[in-house]
């Protein structure tokens, strides 16, 4: 067993929002990632995809999910199961951003909407 205190807690810090890692294989070798993100009101984030699947549930705040060509209007207590190899985006609210804790299996690969490896995320690693 593996307890990873909160002060272990990692930081990541991009143009579309703040990301916390609670868990993650260099934080005791989990093979799933476990992570927060908070997203300022207004900010969108990339377009993007990644090679395995996310989920998201939403804390705080509200979102709207652009994924495989749906958009999906998401709030507080909403959970988004993210398919691998389908793009997607995620923009917060306009008036109050969002906060969601997201898990992704340990190594998952980020990459752009044409298919170009962006690598692990820091937040995953």
């Amino acid at each position: 067993m593996t307890v990873i205190r909160g002060a272990q807690a990692r930081r990541s810090e991009t143009p579309s929002g703040v990301m916390t890692t609670f868990a993650s294989p260099t934080q005791g070798g989990a093979s799933r990632s476990l992570w927060k993100v908070e997203a300022k009101p207004g900010v969108a984030g990339p377009v993007h995809d990644f090679d395995s699947e996310q989920v998201w549930s939403w804390l705080a705040g509200a979102a709207t999910v652009e994924l495989g060509g749906e958009t999906f209007a998401v709030a507080a207590g909403d959970v988004v199961v993210m398919p691998a190899h389908t793009v997607r985006q995620v923009l917060a609210d306009p008036e109050n951003g969002y906060v969601a804790v997201v898990t992704a299996p340990a190594g998952a690969r980020a990459m752009s909407a044409d298919g170009a490896d962006y690598g692990v995320p820091p937040w995953i690693a």
